[in-house]
């Protein structure tokens, strides 16, 4: 067999685990982990989770530490385009042949009680993988919630918890209070944790959490500051203060992200083994590169891809419309899952555009457009259905009005299938 093959028969074997469904819990990822000689216990690990904005926060964290000379692995999810993405080095995604290798270990490994679900195995590999090629500091993103999370058998030195929205709620729970209970799950004792929620009943419960646990609580708007101005912003923690601060990610929202970045080096740097400069600080925000979030593919015509798939996601993005993009004409080309509420999402979104076309990504959870698109027309009189998201794209670029925006957005699986019509791999 090639090794391409082999690459494709380990992602085949393992896709197929997704029609499980989840299971959250521990144990079965404890006893595989142990099986594998806990990996997970070879490296310091940051623990980041929240509804949205986890992922740019882990890319600030992951870009500024390999800037301070740090070996470091990102785990990462969903993919956009490319399995290997979930799990990097320094930067750089895993090669097939280490997704293969690891893949066989893991599976090897696997001969629990319950067999290992998709994410478990996933996040299994990213540990072995991470303890193989010598990673120092690794940055973990929860899957989903925090506290039966896979990744929540980790120890870290710090936790983050980004902002709390009601998200996954036959999971989780239907009230914030409930969701933030989950994700205040992976706080650890005496661990400092930084907050960036901002819901009364989300911090009082994260705050109990913590308290029980003596755990300090760093929370953004209290103890972390931030100050924006035409030339950036600025963000103040304790003993760490910063100005100038630009980040190359686009949106208003990224200043807040970059913040609890900013604020964890400044925790990060209490610790002895830590050196992490104001420099490395400043420049690891304006090159930290995330695809898929707010991410310009093209100019002529402009065209955003963007992953927001939640009425959160959706409302930060609204803003950023708003904000900078005020008065421009916008074609839209969206796709949502079904376990999203799409019709808020189009709410919000879709009184902002001149056109939308509805596709449908390669995934069995995708809504079908047809039943979407008399929500559609709620908003927008010129609605078109375009299943394939290739001929979709191809058609909104090639249609859009001079200085007409196109935007692709709804979901990740959708702004991944774009982002590979467009650029490839």
């Amino acid at each position: 067999m090639t090794m391409q093959s082999d690459y494709e028969r380990c992602l085949d074997s393992m896709y197929k685990l997704g029609r499980f469904g989840i299971i959250l819990g521990l144990d079965t990822m404890k006893d595989l982990l142990e099986r594998l000689g806990n990996p997970e216990k070879k490296f310091i690990v940051i623990h980041v989770s929240g509804t949205n904005g986890k992922g740019s926060v882990a890319s600030y964290l992951n870009k500024i530490l390999s800037l301070s000379g740090y070996r470091t692995g990102l785990y990462t999810s969903p993919h956009l385009v490319r399995f290997n993405e979930r799990i990097q080095v320094n930067g750089e995604m895993v090669t097939d042949e280490e997704v293969v290798t690891s893949y066989n270990r893991v599976e090897a490994a696997n001969t629990g009680e319950r067999s290992g679900t998709f994410f478990e195995l996933t996040t299994a590999m990213a540990f072995e993988l991470f303890a193989e090629r010598g990673v120092e500091v690794a940055i973990i993103e929860t899957g989903m919630g925090g506290r039966l999370d896979a990744t929540n058998i980790v120890t870290p030195v710090l936790s983050i918890i980004t902002n709390v929205s009601l998200e996954h709620k036959d999971h989780l729970g239907d009230t914030i209070a409930k969701i933030a209970y989950e994700k205040a799950g992976i706080i650890k004792e005496g661990i400092p944790a930084i907050v960036g929620v901002r819901q009364a009943s989300a911090i009082g419960v994260i705050e109990e959490t913590a308290r029980e646990i003596n755990a300090p609580v760093i929370r953004l708007g209290r103890d972390i500051h931030i100050r924006r101005s035409a030339k950036g912003f600025s963000c103040r923690c304790d003993d760490i203060a910063l100005s100038h601060l630009t980040t190359s990610l686009l949106g208003h929202h990224q200043a807040e992200n970059a913040s609890l970045a900013v604020a964890a080096c400044g925790i990060l740097r209490k610790e002895d083994q830590f050196k992490i400069t104001d420099e490395a600080i400043t420049e690891g925000l304006a090159t930290t590169f995330w695809p898929g979030r707010l991410e310009r593919i093209s100019n002529t015509p402009e065209t955003i891809i963007d992953g927001a798939h939640n009425p959160a996601a959706i409302k930060v993005l609204v803003s950023y419309l708003e904000e900078e993009q005020k008065g421009r004409e916008i074609t839209l080309v969206t796709g949502i899952l079904d376990d999203k509420s799409y019709q808020k999402m189009f709410a919000a979104l879709l009184p902002l555009c001149r056109r939308v076309v509805l596709v449908q990504a390669k995934t069995e959870r995708s809504i079908d457009p047809e039943i979407m698109r008399d929500d559609a027309i709620k908003y927008v009189t010129d609605v078109t259905v375009i299943r394939d998201i290739e001929e979709a794209v191809t058609s909104a670029r090639a249609s859009a009005r001079p200085g007409e925006l196109v935007l692709i957005a709804g979901s990740l699986y959708v702004a991944g299938e774009a982002r590979h019509a467009l650029l490839g791999h």
